[in-house]
């Protein structure tokens, strides 16, 4: 197949989903993967089988990920670009203040900073195959301290690793985009009422767009935030 093939974590709501959806459009197949198979099952159905592919995978198992990416080689043929968009948030307090309890947090972190990690290593020999493309989503709270706030703090991780991957990548043809939202309309932020948000597809385009460039680009970041986030 000649089609460029881009595996998505993290891809059964909210951004993933919407990514999915941009990259068929664009004429990519995809491989999609995340916990919930139910829901992956649906995307695929509207997506088309010959389309996509569904995996349910845990993010934070290493072997879950080899496997989907071998699945990808073998259905596809190759693989050309990796999506490492799972994550969750949580509010926190150091102090105490309220907030989702210290036994809680342990996912979050897994989720966000080892999985992105494992995500990475699983997918880059591939990558490096097909000199493609690694995408990871950060955060614009990745930037900036936010009192208290764990999921800031996972970010600042992705950060950083996003930098130091493309540091090891550089002379194998991988490019690497780190992605960095502001406050996006989905599940997480439902809570958070009276701020401007962007939707799941504006972050979606961002990740075309560098996706779509030549391959002597790499666009390394991204920052996007809804117009009139103060920061």
């Amino acid at each position: 197949m000649s089609e460029r093939v881009l595996m998505i974590t993290g891809a059964s709501r909210g951004i993933g989903a919407a990514t999915a959806r941009a990259a068929a459009a664009a004429g990519y197949r995809l491989v999609l993967t995340a916990r919930s198979a139910d829901a992956l099952s649906a995307l695929v159905d509207e997506l088309g089988p010959e389309t996509a592919l569904a995996l349910p995978c845990d993010v934070t198992d290493y072997a879950n990920l080899t496997e989907a990416v071998q699945h990808a080689e073998d259905r596809f043929g190759r693989l050309d670009a990796v999506f490492a968009n799972a994550g969750t948030s949580l509010h926190t307090s150091f102090l105490g203040n309220g907030g989702a309890e210290p036994e809680q947090w342990r996912d979050m972190v897994l989720t966000n900073v080892y999985g992105a990690a494992i995500t990475a290593r699983a997918a880059l020999p591939a990558l490096a195959r097909t000199e493609g493309h690694l995408l990871l989503t950060g955060s614009n709270a990745g930037r900036g301290i936010r009192p208290g706030n764990l999921y800031s703090a996972t970010k600042w991780a992705v950060t950083g690793m996003a930098q130091n991957i493309r540091a090891e990548c550089v002379g194998t043809g991988v490019r690497v985009t780190l992605i960095q939202p502001g406050m996006v309309e989905t599940e997480m932020t439902e809570d958070t009422q009276d701020v401007p948000k962007l939707n799941a597809e504006d972050i979606a385009n961002a990740a075309l767009y560098a996706l779509q460039q030549p391959p002597t680009v790499d666009v390394n970041e991204l920052i996007i935030r809804p117009t009139g986030q103060q920061r």
